[in-house]
């Protein structure tokens, strides 16, 4: 989706709201499609004392892999953005303004880069998944084993001949 942008630039107090889908689902990220809903995005652009602003919000339906139990689960996304938009940049304005060449923005890419580039880097059922056993590979979160207890070290081997004497 593009929005013009020209006249957001030239009249102060002026306001443009945008609400649109995302098609996302075919996005692989982290070798899976985790985006199994469209992304909704809904937000305005806004002249404020002759500063323009976007802020927008990104919702969407996930549905993918613990990276700790490999479990299946389905959780949501819910991110908020706001940026300044600007006709020209000096260099050391570079990341904290958005650049606005000619008079449209192409809010489909903007948004699509923000969705991908803040989604977390690990998925988890939730925040205090146990994971896997690394002996036998029992999910933790369902049942202790005792394959933990039961191995030692073999850099501490010596040190237990000699408790056990």
């Amino acid at each position: 989706m593009k929005i013009d942008v020209r006249r957001l630039f030239e009249l102060e107090g002026e306001r443009e709201d945008f609400s649109f889908e995302l098609d996302l689902s075919q996005t692989e990220i982290w070798s899976h499609k985790p985006l199994v809903t469209p992304v909704k995005i809904e937000g305005f652009v806004q002249n404020r004392s002759s500063i323009v602003t976007l802020a927008y919000n990104a919702s969407a339906d996930m549905h993918t892999f613990c990276d700790r139990c490999l479990n299946e689960f389905d959780s949501s996304i819910n991110l908020n953005f706001e940026y300044t938009l600007v006709k020209e940049l000096q260099d050391s304005d570079a990341q904290e303004y958005i650049l606005v060449e000619g008079d449209f923005l192409d809010l489909g890419e903007l948004c699509e880069s923000d969705v991908v580039l803040n989604l977390p880097l690990k998925f988890l059922c939730r925040p205090d998944c146990k994971g896997l056993c690394p002996v036998c590979g029992k999910n933790l979160n369902l049942s202790d084993c005792d394959c933990l207890n039961s191995q030692t070290d073999p850099r501490l081997a010596a040190l237990k001949k000699l408790l056990e004497k």
